[in-house]
């Protein structure tokens, strides 16, 4: 079987790592010339709305899926009348729009932050006086690792913002005193059959990803899976999806979703009996889905900017290298380390290990 993946980043690399035992080949279409995951397959090098290239890889592969939302749901919509599209256009439409998306979630009755369309400065005045400060402004698209938002904290903050932002639709979130950011990894395959990971504690640092571990017997595990039921549920989803939460009194308000394998799941390539990238492609290609239970102590470090010394992390005991092979580069995700150790106290210690390398 072949796979098609719009985008070729680190995403697409580890699913074609993981596609590759199955006897999966890959073609990747994606505009960079070093796309990373080129490395696994065939790479189409062309614009995400090249529809000549576009149909070009829907007549080399058997079906497509992609590794990031910023793939304009039009471009999925048009592969779907050639290739099956897992997720579905659909499925992309709503969750990389965040209006689309928190409006989704209020319908299922899933808790959400106060929030509000903004398409004019004097909608933002008018939803700052009703919702208040501190409050988050965020683009409606494509904003990802901390970009494309801005914290208001007064009414000197909020008096140009969404000029700052680009003048494009955003939504206003009211601030959340959340507890915790926790994050669930779904999913779901052809025939409904649904599955989930353990919950996952989530540490961001200027809005990125640094450090994810993985939860046992996590108290809210169970409200987080009945809401990201309703989703899967409502999409017809069909692959691995993230939801994103924060823990708030007791309970958790949704933060946002992805439609794809995401950075906190990364635990599972050596922490969970089945990984989440070789889930995804199980349940797009129709395969019976993998156990999801983990296999000891396990954390995810993002390295962000550059790797440290090759040889300084794979001394480390417990210690599983992830080197993307991409250009060091400051705010950029270029690898990870993946934790598996026999009990709590070691992968503390791992943790503060790894910890100390991105440091020094």
């Amino acid at each position: 079987m072949k796979i098609g993946v719009i985008g070729g980043g680190q995403l697409g690399r580890m699913l074609a790592l993981a596609g590759t035992p199955l006897g999966m080949d890959f073609a990747f279409l994606d505009p960079a010339p070093d796309a990373c995951a080129a490395a696994l397959g065939e790479h189409i090098r062309a614009d995400y709305g090249d529809q000549d290239h576009l149909r070009q890889l829907a007549d080399e592969v058997d079906l497509v899926t992609f590794e990031f939302e910023s793939v304009p749901a039009e471009t999925v919509a048009f592969l779907s009348r050639f290739v099956p599209v897992y997720p579905s256009a659909e499925a992309l439409r709503i969750a990389r729009d965040r209006w689309f998306e928190k409006s989704m979630f209020k319908d299922l009755g899933i808790p959400t932050p106060a929030f509000a369309d903004i398409q004019s400065q004097a909608d933002l005045d008018a939803a700052v006086a009703a919702i208040g400060l501190p409050a988050v402004l965020k683009t409606r698209t494509l904003g990802y690792d901390g970009k494309g938002q801005k914290v208001l904290r007064s009414a000197a903050d909020a008096a140009d913002a969404f000029a700052e932002l680009g003048s494009v639709p955003c939504l206003l979130e009211g601030f959340v005193p959340f507890t915790g950011e926790v994050s669930l990894i779904a999913v779901r395959a052809r025939d409904g059959e649904t599955r989930f990971y353990p919950l996952v504690h989530n540490t961001h640092e200027s809005g990125i990803l640094r450090l994810s571990v993985a939860s046992d017997a996590h108290p809210l595990q169970a409200l987080a899976e009945d809401y990201a039921g309703r989703v899967l549920d409502q999409l017809q989803y069909v692959g691995v999806l993230a939801f994103e939460f924060f823990e708030v009194d007791g309970g958790l308000k949704a933060n946002e979703i992805a439609p794809r394998v995401h950075n906190s799941g990364h635990w599972t390539i050596e922490g969970a009996r089945c990984s989440q990238f070789e889930n995804h492609l199980r349940a797009v290609a129709g395969l019976p889905l993998g156990a999801t239970t983990r296999r000891g102590e396990t954390a995810m470090l993002n390295f962000i900017g550059t790797v440290p010394p090759v040889e300084k992390v794979v001394a480390l005991a417990d210690c599983h290298l992830h080197h993307y092979g991409k250009a060091f580069k400051d705010g950029r995700k270029v690898g990870h380390a993946t934790l598996l150790c026999a009990d709590r106290a070691t992968l503390d210690q791992r943790i503060a290990d790894v910890q100390a390398l991105i440091d020094a």
